[in-house]
């Protein structure tokens, strides 16, 4: 199961996906909770952690999947960190991409001073109406800006979705909805991982620092490995070869 972030769709999966079906894989990449426009509910309360978890185990159960692994990009790692917090016995292996344990981002994030000024755009996007209006003026010019990394065919899908109504708003209550990127107070527990792991971090990411990457460890109780790479943020975009070979790898190391 491999989850997407903001604001993309399950097509940023298509490389990676295309691999693993090679290598007889079954794969869902779905256009998640406020993407697609049959689930599409409107209230913040509606894009808590918990929510985000409940449908990583129904995609799961929709597939008849007791047990699976679990990829996840952005908020899609965010949503991915809560179900191996909270149902570790499903995943058999799980793979964070661009971001680290949840609970050592969000304590990065209150902290350290060099990822608080890298998570700034944050209080933008949690003023309603005020984000909608930025990413939304000149033609959506700030949100088009964001898929500098993606090709032009994808950057039309991402508009095609982004750009129905309400769409953009339901991306923006993942981040109302957690206070920001913040898991305090929450009905998930951030704590211990067993699953076994890969992190997979851009060097050059200008949203995430190091704080987090290196404080993560500390949660990993399974087997854990950060590979680290000369990139950005878009990871699958930008090192495509070595973040599907990374990938499967780590899945042919922990098989059913």
């Amino acid at each position: 199961i491999l989850l997407h972030g903001f604001p993309e769709t399950s097509h940023m999966y298509i490389p990676l996906m295309e691999r693993l079906e090679g290598e007889g894989y079954r794969c869902l990449a779905p256009d998640q909770r406020g993407y697609s426009p049959g689930a599409r509910p409107e209230g913040v309360e509606n894009y808590r952690y918990h929510r985000l978890a409940e449908d990583i185990g129904a995609f799961a159960d929709w597939m008849g999947a007791d047990r699976f692994h679990l990829v996840g990009h952005d908020w899609g790692a965010l949503a991915g960190w809560a179900y191996v917090c909270s149902m570790p016995e499903r995943v058999l292996s799980w793979t964070a991409l661009s971001v680290p344990h949840a609970q050592a981002f969000g304590t990065a994030i209150r902290n350290d001073p060099d990822q608080a000024q890298r998570s700034q755009y944050v209080q933008l996007f949690v003023q309603e109406g005020a984000a909608e209006a930025a990413f939304m003026a000149n033609d959506w010019a700030v949100l088009k800006g964001v898929w500098s990394a993606s090709d032009d065919a994808e950057k039309a899908e991402y508009f095609s979705v982004m750009s129905q109504p309400g769409a953009l708003t339901a991306g923006f209550n993942w981040y109302r909805a957690s206070n920001g990127i913040d898991p305090a107070n929450e009905e998930i527990v951030f704590g211990e991982v067993t699953t076994p792991t890969l992190l997979i971090w851009g060097n050059q990411d200008r949203a995430i620092g190091r704080t987090g990457v290196v404080d993560g460890e500390q949660y990993m109780k399974g087997s854990y490995r950060l590979l680290e790479l000369d990139a950005g943020h878009w990871l699958v975009q930008e090192k495509p070869e070595e973040v599907v070979d990374a990938v499967l790898a780590h899945l042919k190391a922990n098989p059913a």
